[in-house]
């Protein structure tokens, strides 16, 4: 990835930042799930100090700083300046004392080695312009006999929360084939494939677990369309592309779409990640 390609990315991130700050406490209840497999696959408990790689508009970082006390702290990371004001208001405003918060990007952590008692990256790492750099960067800031625990997607087929809208906006705009190995929610979907990385790294106890969850919300499906278009940089790149038309027509085909996920004012989409764990020696 480019210098060039790499700002573009830290710009479509800022700007999706209101959005993120928009929706939450969606989010947060959305992605609940993956943050517990996360913290329990790290042994994340009380009086720990724990990095949070990318935490984006606050979790897993608000979570964990409610399982290590006030003997315990959590230090939150993100490259973006405005995810982390987000974040650090969400936290104020829970009333969370025990995080610090630091603008930087996975790739370049600016913590001195052997820090941490665990890190984690919650559905962060598979974005990164050099992910093999940020697993070195969080084997090297953990200490000796820490966890390295990671959240990421498995593939677009057991996502429906994904595949669904993008199904139908690709019947209205062309979508050339994804390079398996850029940045992308789905980089690492395959079984044993950033477990690969985080053992080439030098991490040993490297672990590999399939969460198979619900992504659950209080949404329509209008909303639905709502959160998707605003949140994913991707898909915003391509509805704005649309005509009127083709823009109503698409949110009608999605809304149709996803209704058997919607029942009672409540979203239910089956979801499946990888949590992938490794050991500093």
């Amino acid at each position: 990835m480019t210098s060039e390609h790499k700002k573009d990315v830290l710009r479509e991130w800022r700007e999706s930042a209101p959005y993120w700050a928009k929706h939450s406490d969606i989010v947060r209840l959305m992605f609940a799930p993956i943050t517990q497999a996360l913290t329990e696959a790290g042994g994340i408990n009380g009086g720990q100090k724990v990095l949070d790689v990318a935490g984006g508009p606050g979790e897993p970082s608000i979570t964990i700083s409610s399982l290590v006390g006030d003997s315990g702290s959590v230090i939150f990371t993100d490259a973006v300046a405005e995810m982390v004001a987000t974040a650090r208001a969400q936290a104020r405003q829970q009333g969370r004392m025990n995080i610090e918060f630091n603008q930087c990007v996975g790739e370049s952590l600016p913590f001195l080695s052997d820090s941490f008692d665990a890190v984690v990256c919650r559905l962060g790492v598979m974005l990164f312009p050099d992910p093999v750099a940020a697993i070195h960067e969080a084997l090297r800031v953990v200490r000796s006999r820490g966890s390295v625990s990671y959240a990421v997607w498995r593939d677009r087929d057991s996502n429906p929360f994904f595949h669904m809208v993008m199904d139908v906006v690709s019947r209205y705009i062309e979508s050339p084939p994804e390079d398996p190995n850029a940045p992308g929610a789905f980089r690492f979907a395959g079984h044993g494939k950033l477990a690969q990385l985080l053992s080439d790294a030098g991490a040993i106890d490297v672990t590999e677990h399939l969460l198979d969850f619900e992504i659950n919300g209080p949404l329509s499906p209008k909303g639905f369309w709502s959160l998707r278009t605003e949140l994913s940089d991707t898909l915003k790149a391509k509805v704005a592309q649309f005509s009127a038309e083709q823009l109503l027509a698409a949110e009608r085909e999605v809304e149709e779409a996803v209704r058997p996920f919607f029942v009672s004012g409540q979203m239910k989409f089956p979801a499946k990640v990888l949590i992938v764990t490794g050991v500093k020696p």
